[in-house]
């Protein structure tokens, strides 16, 4: 293949990563996954009608109920050029294995594929997972494997905070009736220094929910520890698809 061959039968081409996105109404802030401002290079989104917050983040079963779905929508992102692949919601990490062998391009289903490393990173210090649904999280999703010390990881659901229930899950809740980011980011933050402050041998914080790198700035504010992603996630794999050019010169 030449230098300068480029493929044809494609009417766009450019975005390296593609996003398998839920089926969802509310607000895509900047941040958020679903917002293409997000990211300083493109993205292409293909969404999965049948998956929607209320089946994936309250049935822990669902995602692979719906595997093939997601499978159908991963091979269409490869075909239209993308060059690796992740998802919207943290959730999907208990298929990632067959979602990864149904395409030939890279697939990162969740930010919970960071956390091996993460366990590295801080010596025998815990992490904090942050996750949209604490009482649905199992340790299928979390993908340690066998012999992997729990006992280092410590979860904290948002399924009860007012805002963040009405407005990300869906769920009806009284007194809540509209999205406001700043009362969502005082939940999140919230949660955060009150696992910490239970907490104290915690290194870090990991956000499963993709609905929530929006408000990491301020929970590093609030806490002084490093929190990790789908954003930071996004950006390695685009960073192994896309690498930068460099000039050579000292």
């Amino acid at each position: 293949m030449s230098r300068g061959y480029m493929p044809k039968g494609r009417t766009t081409c450019g975005e390296s990563i593609g996003v398998l996105m839920l089926n969802t109404s509310f607000p895509r802030v900047h941040g958020d996954i679903g917002n293409a401002r997000t990211f300083d290079f493109p993205v292409r989104y293909k969404v999965v009608s049948q998956a929607t917050q209320g089946t994936i983040v309250t049935e822990a079963d669902k995602a692979r109920d719906l595997l093939p779905y997601f499978i159908e929508a991963a091979r269409e992102l490869e075909s239209e050029g993308v060059a690796a692949i992740t998802t919207s919601c943290g959730f999907l990490s208990v298929v990632q294995e067959e979602l990864a062998a149904a395409v030939s391009v890279s697939v990162a289903t969740s930010s919970l594929l960071l956390l091996p490393m993460i366990l590295n990173m801080i010596g025998r210090r815990k992490v904090g997972v942050i996750t949209a649904n604490a009482s649905v999280l199992s340790q299928r999703h979390l993908m340690l494997g066998d012999g992997a010390d729990y006992s280092r990881i410590v979860l904290c659901g948002l399924q009860d905070c007012p805002n963040f229930r009405a407005s990300i899950l869906g769920l009806p809740t009284e007194g809540v009736s509209g999205f406001d980011v700043k009362l969502i980011e005082q939940e999140v933050v919230a949660r955060c220094k009150m696992l910490w402050q239970d907490n104290p041998e915690i290194g870090a914080f990991l956000f499963e929910c993709t609905n929530l790198p929006p408000y990491a700035r301020a929970v590093q504010k609030a806490t002084g520890l490093p929190v990790f992603g789908i954003l930071q996630l996004m950006e390695m794999l685009h960073a192994s698809v896309r690498a930068a050019s460099f000039d050579g010169a000292c």
